[in-house]
């Protein structure tokens, strides 16, 4: 079932790898508060995975889940040389990141996917501001490559979970709200920084879950999405 997208992270490797990095040399000016928010989302993505790794088993599923897994490491991985190409550190840990790692551990496989989808609409929204809000080329290209990531990272997580039962909807939604929300409030200065309120970035996020038909319920949906 998950064969196509081993297929297609395999192509995306491929192709980062023929593209190569962005030139780190030319350096990025950062606004402080853009500095703080990009160290939170840095820890937020540098995870081993091994949890997720293990939950996920063997077969096409696993292989998958395991590049999944290197493309988020790939993305904390640029955004420490982007921070070092602003001459910033990154940081060790946040408290919000602590949270949503025990979080995901306490649970099985199927709702782990739940909170990481949460994770992954949130990161639609954030890297779309980081990209277009600020006005560094190196910050943009950067920016850029992990959202193209994310918009596919949703959709793979939707094909494993398919169809998904009222009270779990609300169970997410009741997470979701309060992830979105948090994140806004935590990065309310690089958000404003990038020229997007914590309001508009709420709004807009749970508009990104509308159109995308994002836990719906819907398995039809879920399965179409099975083929990258």
């Amino acid at each position: 079932m998950f064969s196509k997208w081993v297929e297609n992270f395999e192509a995306e490797a491929a192709r980062r790898k023929r593209l190569g990095d962005p030139d780190w040399a030319v350096g990025a000016r950062l606004h402080p508060d853009v500095v703080r928010s990009v160290q939170r989302f840095q820890v937020g993505e540098s995870g081993d995975g091994a949890n997720l790794i293990a939950k996920a088993g063997g077969g096409t599923y696993g292989a998958a889940v395991r590049l999944f897994v290197a493309e988020e490491q790939n993305h904390a991985r640029m955004l420490k040389h982007l921070l070092r190409a602003a001459g910033q550190p990154t940081i060790s840990s946040h408290w919000t990141d602590a949270v949503f790692v025990r979080l995901r551990r306490a649970l099985g496989l199927r709702l782990e996917l739940m909170v990481l989808l949460i994770a992954e609409t949130v990161a639609l929204r954030y890297y779309r501001a980081l990209r277009d809000g600020s006005r560094d080329p190196l910050t943009a290209d950067v920016a850029d490559r992990i959202l193209q990531d994310e918009e596919r990272h949703v959709p793979f997580h939707q094909a494993r979970l398919g169809r998904v039962s009222r009270p779990a909807r609300a169970f997410w939604w009741l997470l979701f709200v309060g992830a979105v929300v948090t994140v806004a409030h935590d990065h309310a200065p690089g958000l404003r920084q990038l020229d997007v309120s914590p309001w508009q970035f709420v709004v807009q996020t749970l508009e990104i879950v509308r159109l995308q038909g994002i836990m719906d319920g819907d398995a039809h949906r879920a399965a179409r999405t099975d083929a990258p």
